[in-house]
């Protein structure tokens, strides 16, 4: 089980020091001519055909979260470590944590898209490649691994990791229905990959400097093609427990459908309304490997002493890297094989926009949307204003501001778009300090960028 423990934790740090291929930004919902705008609302078309240069043709790299790279990483004498350094003051560090800390990433990776005027409408077929990853940390998780010496009583619960890969296949169709009135819509065809929910749910930890306990309970649900649990022997009570997971070989893992939805309603040349809800759908996995507690499940030992003396054999460092180990097989998962198939629902986003046209100068627009993700416990909501301007036919620019669950954040788009060639630039979250290696601190930075061919 001491994969699980240290895969959630370094992925901590990895989603925050890597970059992944993310959704389309939001900075482009009010964009003219911004060529994937439909992927934000179905019911946007475009002036002119198009067909996306594969990959590129809307490549993205985001990250977000309610914990960064400054929180977890300190200079000390000059050299860079981390915050389970003991010349890390615990409380400054824990003072910068929140109760509950939250990482994300939804990709969205382009490998093909076209668009046309055709059945009275406007039309877009786009092969996706996505994935959907997030985690729930506890600020006790933290308070354990730094204070773990003293005498306390630690309650971890809701320590939660989520992850699912798939391909999807979507055709699109909008239309005018009057003057006032345009509808879309998508129908998406999902092929599932992976799907992984690691609960940790309950660990309630009693620690003293020669002994420690712990009352503990976790779940672990794995669909993935080819996969098996590898098993170890607890020394500290003799059981078999799972120990990690090795994969034999990918691939298709189950079939779902999923719908997007969208509607603009103009009610005269100055205003507009739109709202769109986007991948409400589901997947059906082939198989379910799962590994369990079965309920609450205790361990007590002795092992460890702890010492702040490099020198000693007892190094806190190395102590606690050992109890991290055992600490992950207290879980003692049992393998209880292929439970069957199971259905899980996609995290589905609702946008719901406003649009002002400046009636002295109708080439500059005013913008107000609210995305809102409904994925249960890892949901989250965003209201970003944002003001856009054509100052020439080829050329749309777009500044925004966006608040929400993730903090506050600085966007902007670049879009040039004349027959045969479109290019667009942009950030929903630009970053503010960067590490040394050109890495942001905080765990919010996006970049998009695109190459398409109007026609």
């Amino acid at each position: 089980m001491n994969k699980y423990i240290k895969v959630a934790l370094l992925s901590t740090a990895a989603i925050m020091s890597l970059s992944a291929v993310a959704q389309n930004t939001n900075s482009a919902y009010f964009t003219e001519g911004y060529t994937h705008r439909y992927q934000l609302n179905p019911v946007y078309g475009n002036d002119k055909n198009f067909i996306s240069i594969p990959i590129v043709g809307n490549a993205n790299t985001a990250m977000r979260g309610t914990i960064g790279i400054e929180n977890l990483f300190y200079n000390v004498d000059g050299q860079t470590t981390t915050f389970m350094n003991p010349a890390v003051d615990a409380s400054t560090f824990l003072n910068g944590i929140n109760d509950m800390s939250r990482l994300a990433l939804d990709a969205n990776i382009n490998l093909m898209s076209a668009g046309f005027k055709a059945f009275g409408g406007y039309n877009t077929v786009s092969i996706n490649a996505r994935g959907n990853m997030n985690s729930r940390i506890p600020k006790t998780l933290f308070s354990f691994l730094k204070e773990g010496i003293e005498n306390k009583t630690y309650s971890i619960s809701d320590f939660d990791v989520h992850t699912d890969f798939y391909g999807e296949i979507a055709l699109g169709h909008s239309r005018q229905l009057d003057e006032k009135w345009r509808i879309g819509g998508t129908l998406k065809f999902i092929l599932g990959g992976a799907n992984i929910d690691a609960r940790f749910n309950k660990a309630e930890l009693t620690l003293g400097e020669d002994a420690w306990s712990a009352v503990t309970n976790a779940e672990v649900q794995a669909s993935v093609n080819g996969l098996n649990y590898t098993t170890d022997i607890n020394e500290a009570t003799g059981n078999e427990y799972v120990s990690g997971m090795e994969i034999d070989g990918f691939g298709l893992n189950g079939f779902g459908l999923a719908i997007d939805l969208g509607a603009e309603f103009k009610p005269n040349r100055y205003w507009s309304i739109s709202a769109s809800l986007l991948d409400f759908g589901y997947v059906k996995w082939n198989n379910n490997m799962v590994a369990s507690t079965g309920g609450d499940k205790s361990f007590t030992t002795e092992t460890y002493n702890f010492s702040l003396n490099e020198k000693d054999e007892h190094y806190i460092s190395d102590e606690m890297d050992a109890m991290i180990d055992d600490i992950s097989t207290l879980y003692e998962l049992q393998d209880e094989g292929n439970v069957g198939s199971r259905s899980t629902m996609l995290g589905a986003t609702l946008n719901i926009g406003a649009e002002f046209v400046l009636p002295t100068y109708d080439r500059l627009k005013f913008g107000l949307l609210n995305s809102t993700r409904i994925q249960g416990d890892y949901s989250w909501t965003e209201f970003r204003l944002s003001a856009n301007i054509n100052p020439v036919e080829p050329l749309a620019l777009a500044a925004n501001v966006g608040v929400g669950t993730y903090g506050w954040s600085f966007g902007w788009l670049a879009n040039v778009n004349v027959t045969g060639f479109n290019l667009f630039v942009g950030m929903d979250h630009t970053p503010g300090r960067l590490a040394k290696q050109g890495i942001p601190l905080s765990s919010n930075a996006s970049v998009n960028l695109g190459v398409n061919i109007p026609f």
